[in-house]
């Protein structure tokens, strides 16, 4: 069965291509799902509960363009929608430098995981919008839509992302010497 006689026949709410799709797009929303959650078992409740949401919505997908990207925005705007409603979403008002930090990363030292752990351990109105931005894409006019905010707030916010991460891989490359 190709991808659109898929999510046709889970328009029509057959459980069987449900499961099907869940087996071909799971593992790649819940990538998304990771980059915008704290920790793993949030990113397995939000994987959860947005594929059903995407189950959900899925009549309104009407085959234009990609079928994967649509599944994703849905996701992405659900995880949003849940940090909106629960207010752990804070607006700061500080404003930091709009020059970027730049952020390098010692492949040598510092693994894929250890690097999603830093981005998950960011605070929640900063790991948002570095991920955003940084992971997927979106300008600071998108973010300061999709999250309520102004796009001075999201760049003062990618701002302090930014440094954050920054001092933690310095600490982490300069960790690592000392154990060498």
């Amino acid at each position: 069965m190709n991808l659109d006689d898929l999510i046709k026949a889970c328009q029509n709410c057959d459980r069987n291509a449900q499961e099907q799709l869940y087996k071909l797009l799971g593992a790649k929303l819940f990538g998304v799902c990771l980059k915008y959650s704290s920790c793993k078992s949030d990113a397995e409740d939000h994987l959860q509960e947005g594929f059903l949401l995407i189950l959900d919505k899925i009549n309104q997908f009407q085959f234009k363009g990609s079928f994967e990207g649509w599944a994703k925005r849905v996701m992405v705007n659900y995880i949003l929608q849940r940090y909106r409603k629960n207010k752990f979403l804070e607006v700061i008002t500080d404003q930091f430098p709009e020059g970027e930090d730049e952020i390098i990363v010692d492949e040598e030292t510092t693994s894929m995981e250890s690097l999603l752990k830093l981005i998950q351990d960011l605070p929640e109105k900063y790991r948002l919008v570095f991920s955003l931005f940084v992971l997927d894409d979106y300008s600071h006019k998108e973010i300061a839509d999709m999250l309520g905010i102004n796009e001075g707030t999201s760049k003062s916010n990618l701002s302090r992302a930014r440094a954050i991460l920054k001092n933690k891989l310095d600490q982490t490359s300069k960790d690592n010497k000392f154990k060498h």
